[in-house]
This record gives C-alpha cells, structure tokens and sequence, in this order.
C-alpha cells in the first residue's frame, strides 16, 4: 500500500524500489539505471501506485489522487538517491514539497540522521546535472516541526533556463522577459523573470491579484490548454519558450509585504502549492525589488511557504525553503 503525505497541499506517494519490484515492475538496480529504464516502469508506476480506488474519483478532482510519485531510497543510509516521478510519467529535477515530504518518510523510517543528510534526485533532463543535490536538515520554526532544505544559488534570465526566443523588458529598472505566449493568454502577463533552483521556472510579475489566474480557471480550457502547451515539453507542449518545459507561476505584492502566488507545473498542471515555486518567486521579488534578503512569505493556495534568501555582494548567494508535511490517513 502506498503511503500519501501531504505539504501545503501538495500531494505525494512514496515508494521503494523493493516495494515497486514486488508490485512486478523491472526497476534496476541504481537511481542512474532506473532513469535510462524510464519508459518501461515510470507510467506503470504512477497507473499503479496514484490512479483512483474505482468510483472515488470526484467530478472536477484531477487526473489522479496524487501530484506524483516519489521512488526511494535506493540506498540503506545516506546520501540517499531517489526519482520524483510527475503524473505523466516524466521526471523532476527537484521538488520543494517532493523533498520535505520525502524527508519526512525518511523521519517516519528512522533514517534521517539528526543533522540531517544529502538527497540526490536523478533525472533526465539535459540542461542541468543528474543527480541534483539538496541537503535537508530538521527544524523547528514558530514552533512548527519542519525541515530546511538549501537549494543552493539561483540563476536568473533566460539562458538560466534555457529559453529561446523571449523579448527583454524592464521593471523597476531590471530586466525581465517578455514571454509572447504567455501575453497572449492575458494581455496583464507582460512581464516575467527567468529563475533556476535546480528546475526551470518562469515567474509572471503583476500589479493585483486580479490578474493571478485561479487554480479552476487554470484547469479549464482553453487556458488550460494554453497553459500545458507553454510548461510541457514536446510532444504533449510546444517547446516554447523552453524545450524542457518549464514551470509557470504568476506573483503579486500583497499589503503586508508578502507575496501571493499561483503554480503551474510541468508536467502536472494547476498545483495548490510548490515549494521550488514558492522560492523561485521570491527569487523573482528579491530581482525586481519587491523582497529583501531574509524570510519571505510566499502565499499560495495550500498555504504559506517561509523562504530565506541570502545575499552577499549584492547577489543572491543561496535560497532555502522551510517545509513541513505529514502522512495522510
């Protein structure tokens, strides 16, 4: 039986690789084989472990009870190796959420260490490094047991994702990215910033929160299919502007100084939350100058995501997100 835990409303399945096998799938040995063996495990994987029980299925409820699958550990002790599988049957580079419910199912099996550990998430994408590092450490913050997990440096702009054939713009003298497609969807979504965290995001910078697209408006067509086109790959997207797909999210200045957020993933879709979204986004508000370096409160649908940015030398030098998540009854 799987186990499903919840972070922010982001929802996850956990699996080993021995758990998988005696459901009768060939996954090798290592995370590295098991992603060159994608296609003959990854689909079945996600049909067997996150498709609805018959008849439980809600009308208007999404494809699968889940926003994917994470497959690990492969190793008995850290650093631990393992997949996060999106619905579709692609791989992730990095997950927020993935990486704190997967440290919290490393908690639940006494296998995070105090100080906590290194995970190594492999994948198949050809712009940035398989395995991608994110060490995780426990921790407590405003009496919340969680985790910290450092994402390292960000990259901004277009060549940080590997975008083609985007129009530059400015904002609060900063350069950002004119992204057509997306313009063309809404003509108040004229100004995005580029940001790497390990995966590829696009941030959509706007004036109000009438201008941030709801998770229903997302799922429904046809801005549903003009969202999927410009996030997934090819052949289910176009490609464009990222040949890898890149993740979709849309930020605006709140009152009291936080920012509110929605998320479309690659690969998934309308999401209640994402935690690499999150940090990207105040990435995004620390370029423009809507965030300062310290704690930034990012508001999404499934909840609030605390994430430190430090800066040195007028840089972002490092980005970390806090996280909680518990197991689902």
């Amino acid at each position: 039986m799987t186990p499903f835990y919840d972070a922010r409303g982001n929802i996850y399945g956990v699996m080993t690789p021995d758990a998988l096998r005696a459901q009768g799938l060939e996954l090798p040995a290592t995370a590295a084989a098991a992603v060159q063996a994608r296609d003959g495990w990854a689909l079945a994987a996600i049909e067997a472990c996150c498709a609805w029980a018959p008849g439980a299925r809600l009308p208007g409820s999404k494809a699968h009870r889940c926003d994917g699958l994470l497959v690990g550990p492969f190793q008995s002790a850290p650093p631990y190796d393992l997949l996060i599988v999106n619905t579709d049957g692609t791989l992730a580079e990095r997950s927020g959420n993935g990486l704190t419910i997967f440290s919290r199912y490393l908690s639940d099996q006494q296998l995070m260490p105090d100080a906590g550990c290194e995970l190594r998430v492999h994948h198949d994408k050809t712009d940035t490094p398989s395995p991608g590092h994110t060490t995780v450490a426990p921790a407590v913050v405003e009496g919340v047991q969680g985790f910290w997990l450092d994402l390292g440096q960000p990259g901004f702009g277009p060549a940080a994702v590997s975008a083609l054939g985007v129009e530059k713009r400015v904002l609060n003298q900063c350069e950002v990215s004119h992204v057509q497609p997306l313009a063309r969807l809404n003509p108040a979504w004229q100004r995005s910033q580029f940001v790497r965290v390990g995966n590829p995001h696009c941030v959509t910078l706007v004036d109000g929160v009438d201008a941030l697209p709801s998770n229903p408006q997302m799922a429904e067509s046809p801005l549903a299919e003009g969202l999927t086109a410009i996030a997934f790959a090819m052949p289910t997207g176009t490609g464009q502007p990222c040949p890898a797909g890149i993740n979709l999210q849309w930020a605006c200045r709140a009152a009291d100084g936080s920012i509110t957020a929605r998320v479309f993933e690659r690969g998934e879709g309308p999401t209640a939350s994402s935690g690499t979204s999150a940090s990207a986004v105040a990435c995004a508000a620390w370029r423009v100058g809507w965030a300062t370096s310290g704690t930034v409160q990012v508001v999404m649908p499934g909840g609030t995501a605390p994430v430190l940015l430090e800066e040195q030398g007028g840089e972002l030098s490092r980005v970390s997100l806090f996280g909680r998540a518990q197991l689902m009854s």
